[in-house]
């Protein structure tokens, strides 16, 4: 069994894009609270930066100073180099808030009729910008309907669409599949991901560790306020992960050789490693008859847990 049909070989990388928002040394204090403390962190021009961390980790504090909403006690936060609370950077920004902000009396497309209004749209543009969001949110055949019927998840879609409509080039998202069914996340997942596509910037904050594997480009770990770690999923798996497992069944039995490397249950061998590439190749090597090979890399889930602990936040 060759190495190449268990591992895939990793893509050759590009060049990073240049900064978009860009955090300098910010701190945010509610009372005694440190909510963001000496915060530094640069969000690349068209990717998709998740942000991970506990309850109480600063994710909804960050969002909101990034939009433009509040304003940091100290430090700088800047699109393209203009600070975010001008009018005509913020006007360049869209969020879709954790609480969704609808109003159910009104339908769909005043829904987002008036929120494309906020940011100056009127006449053609503004009904072909309605149009654009109504299909990104899969609302088209319910733009006239009120908002006060419409289900959790096309809540949710709508709050996204309102996030969308006057064309940002950096949308801010917290918790956007919060109580959603599975088929509204996954056209939430789709719909960002045809966003990433046409060069819009997202910064994506969540709970969901598949979440953030699935849609992000690099991935912000937060707790306390502070910057813990900032990478690739690979990079941060291959900084704080335990290693990968890997599992091995044989077709009669783990070969003595074999045995010190993990440990056995019948015909299968498990082992944890950080060179998984080697201890596949000691495992070839032998000679022994496998019936399957799995290897199963460091999770996301594990790194989080590594760096914030296992102690629950309430």
């Amino acid at each position: 069994m060759s190495l190449a049909r268990v591992i895939a070989l990793p893509r050759p990388r590009s060049e990073p894009a240049p900064a978009c928002l860009e955090v300098a040394h910010v701190e945010r204090r509610f009372g005694r609270l440190v909510a963001l403390a000496d915060l530094n962190l640069e969000v690349r021009r068209g990717e998709t930066l998740g942000l991970l961390g506990p309850n109480g980790a600063g994710k909804t504090t960050l969002l909101t100073l990034l939009v433009g909403a509040d304003a940091p006690d100290s430090g700088r936060i800047t699109l393209e180099g203009r600070d975010v609370g001008r009018d005509e950077t913020r006007a360049r920004i869209g969020i879709a808030p954790q609480d969704v902000a609808l109003y159910g009396n009104l339908t769909a497309r005043e829904n987002l009729a008036f929120a494309g209004r906020l940011y100056g749209l009127s006449g053609r543009r503004l009904r072909e910008r309605i149009d654009y969001a109504l299909g990104v949110a899969a609302l088209s055949e319910r733009a006239d309907d009120r908002v006060g019927v419409f289900s959790g998840g096309m809540q949710r879609r709508l709050n996204l669409a309102c996030a969308i409509v006057h064309e940002p080039s950096v949308v801010l998202l917290d918790e956007p599949t919060a109580g959603v069914d599975p088929q509204s996340r996954n056209h939430i997942f789709e719909a960002l991901e045809r966003l990433s596509a046409e060069g819009v910037t997202i910064v994506y904050s969540t709970h969901y560790m598949e979440e953030a594997e699935r849609l992000c480009d690099r991935i912000a770990i937060l707790d306390h306020g502070r910057l813990l770690a900032l990478g690739t999923l690979g990079e941060l798996t291959e900084r704080h992960g335990s290693g990968y497992t890997l599992e091995v069944a044989f077709e009669s039995h783990v070969p003595k050789d074999l045995v010190g490397l993990g440990s056995v249950n019948d015909e299968t061998l498990r082992v944890l490693t950080r060179e998984p590439w080697k201890v596949v190749n000691r495992i070839t090597a032998s000679g022994a008859a496998i019936a399957s090979l799995h290897i199963e890399r460091p999770s996301l889930e594990g790194v989080f847990l590594v760096l914030t602990g296992r102690r629950l936040r309430d």
